[in-house]
């Protein structure tokens, strides 16, 4: 009999559970249903004019802001290309300067090396004059 009275119990309990479960699941679908087919269209678009405006305003920030970003870059642009002209300018002149300054000491090299051949075609000169003198008195 013990058996036979949790068998009753149990289904007691299963159809009770039912029960309340189907009254809890009714109220909550009245409470959760859709709207009328009329009233959500009209609620979709609503969404979709607010997503529209949205995405214009975004579009419009981002255009100003592609804007700002190019105005920007062209003046650092400017300013990085001035910098190289004249860092190119700058290094020209110093080029030209060394360049100067190396062929001075080239032609300067030269003016004394022709000296120095100079003085010794003068000696062998003077040499040649003398053994033809000794050459002349033998």
């Amino acid at each position: 009999m013990g058996n036979q009275e949790n068998q009753n119990i149990n289904s007691k309990d299963f159809i009770i559970g039912t029960l309340i479960g189907g009254i809890v699941g009714a109220s909550a679908a009245l409470l959760y249903a859709p709207k009328s087919g009329k009233e959500l269209r009209g609620e979709l678009n609503q969404g979709a004019t607010d997503a529209r405006g949205r995405a214009s305003e975004w579009k419009n920030v981002a255009y100003e802001k592609g804007s700002d970003f190019k105005d920007k870059a062209y003046v650092k642009g400017s300013d990085l290309k001035n910098k190289a002209v004249d860092s190119t300018k700058s290094l020209s002149e110093k080029t030209q300067g060394l360049t100067k300054n190396v062929q001075t000491k080239i032609q300067e090299k030269r003016n004394k090396n022709e000296k120095t051949a100079e003085q010794e075609a003068e000696e062998v000169a003077e040499a040649i004059e003398e053994a033809a003198e000794e050459l002349e008195k033998k």
